[in-house]
């Protein structure tokens, strides 16, 4: 049974856009057990204003480490400040919570690892849209078989990213961290399709790839930029193109590139069916079956109606049974805009003396097949995974809509 529990008190280090556009807003009005005691930022004027938005404290980064009753920074900065900010915070004794992906590299992560068992301190990492209506639906019906035994999972997203903006890099607002170390796609984009894979299938046990930039040195192209025609040397991979063999027997392919026209295809096959995945980065989206015998009207024998105009259903076919697609409903909520229920996970894991689902071992674990990729890349051969974890426990089922979903977190 539920019991009420004490909110946990957080400090939010980066005010930029994803902590004004959807974390700030969510911690203030979707979870009850988040507390937001103060803002900081290197940018007064951002933590200023945000501030004074929601009636918080501003501060700045020391006097969030050294505050007493803070247990959780939230750091919401670039990538490349991640492995600092999240040291610093560990190092004063508080857990972390940290946007994607937690550092630039395999050495940072590592590190981070290990101060945060050496801290005894929680560490938990987004995406976390793993834990949304159609991510949690999927892993439901996949581990209830709907697939039969999962076979494959192929990952694509391709997009256009260049610096084609008349004001791209000029200041902190307008810094396009996707083209700056730590944040190219496959560490940007990445971290969401692989947390789905691993969340449903589990552990990977090697992983092969090709990784880098087609064009690693690019010019501003607007007219109006002070810097147009200037070249820009872009240092961190924008392409990357892998194999993956899961522990569970499964297979995979990942591709992801910024230097293509954009597309998408997020796919897995089983022994009695294939299913279609939504958007990783969203958390609502469609999951669509493809199996004999799924869709529930029946059919025509090919052909054509019968002698007596009566048609035959499906489970009449026999051999003629041919698979179709069926939408298959949402068991689970959070299909709205929840970026930060997996800090309300972490909060409540605290209070409750669990493991929270969005643990650092599964974002340590995307992390290192993203490196793995990018060393096979380089030397050519097969690259072993070292990182293990344990799949996350599924979010119970729960009729609780709008914030009382919220419950289904305290367990």
């Amino acid at each position: 049974m539920s019991k009420k529990v004490k909110p946990v008190k957080v400090g939010v280090i980066g005010c930029g856009t994803i902590c004004r556009m959807t974390y700030m807003p969510n911690m203030m009005n979707k979870f009850q057990v988040i507390d937001v005691v103060g803002v900081a930022d290197l940018i007064p004027e951002r933590s200023k204003a945000m501030a004074e938005q929601y009636g918080v404290r501003q501060m700045t980064n020391e006097e969030i480490y050294n505050d007493p009753e803070i247990e959780v920074v939230v750091n919401l900065t670039y990538p490349e400040s991640h492995f600092e900010v999240s040291r610093d915070a560990m190092l004063h004794g508080k857990s972390v919570y940290c946007e994607k992906m937690m550092a630039c590299d395999w050495e940072e992560a590592t590190e981070l690892m290990r101060l945060a068992k050496e801290q005894g301190v929680c560490f938990t990492t987004a995406p976390d849209t793993f834990l949304g209506a159609w991510e949690q639906s999927a892993r439901f019906y996949v581990d209830a078989g709907i697939i039969g035994k999962p076979v494959s999972v192929h990952a694509q997203h391709t997009c256009a990213y260049r610096p084609s903006n008349a004001k791209f890099d000029l200041s902190p607002d307008t810094f396009f961290f996707p083209l700056h170390r730590g944040g190219g796609l496959p560490f940007d984009w990445g971290g969401y399709y692989l947390h789905t894979m691993l969340n449903i299938l589990g552990p990977v046990k090697r992983v092969t790839g090709f990784a880098g930039n087609y064009e690693p040195v690019m010019q501003y192209t607007h007219p109006a930029h002070p810097k147009y025609g200037e070249e820009f040397k872009i240092d961190t991979p924008t392409s990357i193109f892998g194999a993956l063999e899961f522990e569970c027997g499964a297979h995979g392919t990942f591709h992801l590139t910024s230097e293509s026209y954009n597309s998408d295809n997020f796919i897995m096959t089983g022994t009695k069916g294939t299913l279609t995945l939504g958007n990783p980065n969203n958390f609502d989206g469609t999951l669509v079956l493809k199996r004999a015998n799924a869709h529930v009207k029946p059919r025509m024998m090919p052909g054509g109606p019968q002698p007596n105009g009566a048609p035959v259903a499906a489970s009449q076919l026999g051999e003629f049974a041919r698979p179709e697609d069926t939408e298959l409903p949402m068991l689970f909520g959070y299909n709205d805009s929840s970026r930060g229920v997996g800090l309300a996970d972490m909060c409540y894991a605290m209070r409750n003396g669990r493991k929270p689902r969005a643990h650092c071992d599964i974002g340590y674990h995307a992390m290192e097949v993203i490196h793995g990729m990018i060393e096979s890349a380089n030397t050519g051969r097969i690259y072993e995974m070292t990182s293990h974890f344990e799949r996350p426990e599924p979010l119970p089922l729960t009729n609780l809509v709008g914030t009382g979903q919220e419950d289904s977190l305290n367990n």
